[in-house]
């Protein structure tokens, strides 16, 4: 897909192109409003999008931790692409940005669950009446990263995980955990379970995950406050790879661009063998997504039967995170400069985020995206 860029008024033309992976599968605070200011617009065709620039500068986005990096690549894209916009987004945490959009603080959230529950009601009020939409923006695995000496490849099926995380496995060398690892030396020592302690999107995609395909193991529930009743909590993805990477024995669940400087993620089997953490392999899982809401423009996804799946090859544990938005509701310019960024987003910074370890939005998924954007007004 080739984008063409026509600066604002004035500037000269220039031409970028940019090669999207179709199917391989900043942290300020807010601006407010009040200091807003507006550049010249450019409308230009990207394949089937178009990227008009122009608008309020900064926009404001704040919440999931997962999609930081992504989101420090879409900013670079999308300045890059509109010469002075500016995209601050603060990092804080998947039920931070939804209270932060909610309470009209920040221009978008970023949410690695779909609005649910009184959320929905109070996103609408927000938008003025108008339904917010969840957008999703970046695709990436959920790691269950652990680290244990003398143990650099471990298998978990969806019952072993949930009787980790809930307490009924506590030791490496539980006999359900040999029977899964054949071969492999585990040692006898304490499981010390780390969890989210802050409300996180991750934490309620990882639950979901454990409920679908648990087998009856996981009775906890889900939501973004975790439920498993065991281990500690440490602050944000960082401060629980961090903590995991600090004891010998220690188990978590982090998106996959965490999993470094001593930490492996184990594989994942669902009924047709151990399956690596590797984007192709989330990707085969991906095409079977389907939506909450089909036909219409909120692309909130079901992911619990991508969970509860038996695809050979699939690695199933995976997160959606979302840009929250309003279908209507914001001003002229705020709605011209988040267009121009969530079209940039979409299109030309998928590639660049393939390289952080996301996976790029399936072209499918994609053209369903660009559709929504285009429709916010």
């Amino acid at each position: 897909m080739t984008v063409k860029i026509l600066r604002p008024m004035g500037a000269v033309g220039i031409v970028a192109s940019a090669a999207l992976a179709l199917a391989a599968c900043s942290s300020d605070p807010a601006a407010n409003n009040s200091g807003a200011q507006t550049s010249g617009a450019a409308t230009a065709p990207t394949g089937t999008a178009q990227v008009a620039c122009g608008g309020k500068t900064p926009l404001s986005g704040e919440g999931s931790t997962a999609q930081k990096t992504a989101m420090d690549v879409f900013a670079q894209q999308y300045a890059k692409a509109c010469s002075g916009q500016v995209v601050n987004y603060n990092a804080t945490g998947s039920g931070a940005g939804v209270r932060q959009f909610n309470a009209k603080q920040v221009d978008f959230g970023g949410s690695d669950s779909a609005l649910s529950g009184a959320d929905v009601d109070a996103a609408k009020t927000r938008c003025d009446g108008n339904p917010a939409w969840n957008l999703p923006m970046v695709v990436g695995p959920i790691a269950i990263a652990y680290k244990l000496d003398g143990v650099p490849s471990l298998t978990l099926t969806g019952e072993l995980a949930a009787k980790i995380f809930n307490g009924q496995i506590k030791t490496w060398d539980d006999p359900a955990l040999k029977a899964a690892n054949p071969g492999v030396n585990l040692p006898s020592k304490p499981i010390q379970v780390v969890s989210r302690s802050d409300e996180s999107g991750t934490t309620d995609n990882f639950q979901h995950y454990l409920a679908a395909a648990g087998k009856g193991a996981w009775t906890q529930g889900t939501g973004k406050a975790f439920k498993g009743g065991v281990g500690n909590g440490a602050a944000q993805s960082n401060g629980v790879a961090s903590a995991v990477r600090a004891a010998d024995g220690a188990i978590g669940y982090v998106e996959s661009s965490y999993v470094k400087d001593g930490l492996t993620a184990a594989k994942i089997d669902s009924g047709s063998g151990a399956v690596e953490l590797t984007p192709s392999n989330v990707g085969k899982a991906l095409d079977a997504a389907v939506f909450k809401a089909p036909g219409t423009n909120d692309l909130a996804m079901d992911l619990d039967k991508i969970y509860a799946a038996n695809t050979p090859g699939a690695y199933p544990l995976l997160l959606a995170t979302y840009e929250i938005v309003c279908s209507k509701g914001y001003d002229a310019e705020t709605t011209k400069a988040l267009k121009a960024f969530l079209t940039v987003a979409a299109t030309t910074a998928q590639q660049p985020i393939a390289d952080k370890g996301f996976v790029p939005l399936p072209q499918s998924l994609q053209d369903k995206v660009l559709t929504a954007v285009n429709a916010i007004s």
